[in-house]
């Protein structure tokens, strides 16, 4: 397979020349053109790549678009995941919510991830996944859900007014029950964090990531993750892994205990993670992806946050429809079922065989 391909220049001011994979020692260079991208999250950053190797062993390449003079003007991370059980295809990028190429130009865009099509049909993969925040003409879409954003104030107080007094109640209700206690910090809670996690997951029905790979994203993002947990006594009933980028913190992955659900715990929980996102600076808070008008959009547009549409872009070999390799396909549901009544300590040895080949 040919690893770079050459173009007559796009327009007089964008010279794209040739797109090939960057490599290690370009590291630098992918880091500033993402950080100069008003587009860009923090998933386009080189980190990831140790992050995704070390952990899951699939190989994160990236793509870059040069110009003639030896600019960067664009790049596209993309992981490529394969298993007997889930076939051959790419993700831009896997694990998270966002990716998708990130240009200088819409059209220089679209050239990588054409370019990623093709490689990736060479290497007999069945589709790629462009995980893109704004609609593209012309691509297959998943437009199925949305992201859940909130606009921050400068400081927690404002934010706490603007809850309105049902909301606040529920935010206070348990605090009221002894020995409910909030921690933040980052590595020194990651136990506390994947026992709750590793639990409420088991309970969906679906396979859990290791705890190393939320180990190395601490390691690899030491100044943006972060951990929130609510405690009951010594133990931890609710927890939240944090990110952020660009004054905007996300909450890729909350959890809390069923039985502790009934105290509120979780709306504690989201008060606490909102009030850090002020406290460091950010202007948004990304509540995740959701499904408009399922349970966890209610849930989050009760904060006051406002769905943003989500288009996920598709190279498919051969054309045809989209894959639907997540809970919501019905074909899944007897596998759910049956991971739900696996004992926790089975489910959290399988789990990461298993997830480590899932989008």
């Amino acid at each position: 397979m040919a690893l770079v391909e050459d173009f007559a220049p796009a327009t007089q001011h964008m010279a794209l020349a040739r797109i090939a994979r960057l490599s290690v020692g370009e590291r630098g260079a992918w880091d500033s053109f993402v950080q100069s991208r008003p587009g860009a999250s923090v998933y386009h950053l080189s980190r990831w790549q140790g992050v995704i190797e070390s952990v899951f062993g699939h190989p994160l390449e990236c793509w870059g678009a040069w110009s003639a003079n030896g600019c960067l003007l664009g790049v596209l991370p993309v992981v490529r995941l394969r298993s007997r059980l889930f076939g051959d295809y790419q993700v831009s990028v896997p694990y998270f919510n966002y990716g998708g190429a990130v240009g200088v130009s819409a059209e220089i865009e679209e050239r990588l991830m054409r370019h990623a099509g093709e490689a990736a049909g060479e290497l007999g993969c069945s589709h790629v996944e462009f995980r893109d925040r704004a609609a593209r003409d012309g691509w297959t879409a998943r437009t199925d859900k949305v992201a859940m954003e909130l606009a921050l104030p400068d400081d927690p107080e404002t934010l706490w007014k603007a809850l309105g007094g049902k909301l606040r109640a529920q935010v206070r209700r348990p605090l009221k029950e002894e020995g409910i206690t909030v921690v933040r910090g980052g590595a020194g809670l990651l136990d506390d964090f994947y026992a709750v996690f590793a639990r409420n997951m088991r309970d969906l029905g679906t396979p859990v990531y290791p705890r190393r790979f939320f180990a190395a994203i601490l390691e690899a993002f030491p100044e943006r993750a972060r951990i929130v947990v609510v405690r009951h006594r010594a133990t931890p009933v609710a927890a939240a892994f944090l990110i952020d980028y660009r004054r905007r913190m996300e909450i890729p992955w909350a959890s809390s205990v069923r039985e502790y659900n009934r105290l509120g715990v979780t709306m504690l929980l989201y008060w606490e993670v909102l009030r850090l996102a002020i406290e460091r600076g950010n202007q948004v808070f990304d509540f995740g992806r959701s499904t408009v008008d399922a349970g966890t959009y209610r849930f989050k547009k009760q904060w006051g946050a406002q769905p943003r549409q989500l288009h996920w872009h598709y190279w498919l070999k051969g054309g045809g429809e989209p894959p639907r390799l997540n809970p919501d396909n019905p074909k899944y549901r007897l596998a759910i079922r049956a991971w739900q009544r696996l004992p926790l300590a089975v489910a959290n040895r399988l789990g990461p065989m298993i997830v480590k080949n899932l989008p």
